[in-house]
């Protein structure tokens, strides 16, 4: 095999390795911009769960305490 032969694989060979790794700087790049949407609509989505729990909380202290224990009792006595 000559020399030029050989240059001209390693040549190739470099060349294909650049391309691959434009092509998975690109992907990255993606990557990277989904893995931020993903957690600010994640952060949101905890936001809205917390609020809500919030809110069912708020009504939980609004209910009279005897009902909270009738529904309990008559729960136990469906047989």
């Amino acid at each position: 095999m000559s020399n030029q032969t050989q240059i001209d694989q390693i040549v190739e060979r470099v060349e294909r390795l650049l391309l691959r790794y434009e092509e998975l700087q690109r992907t990255n790049e993606l990557l990277v911009e989904q893995v931020g949407v993903l957690t600010h609509e994640r952060d949101s989505l905890k936001s809205r769960l917390g609020a809500a729990r919030a809110r069912v909380d708020a009504l939980l202290e609004r209910l009279p305490e005897s009902n909270g224990h009738a529904a309990k009792n008559t729960v136990g006595t469906e047989s």
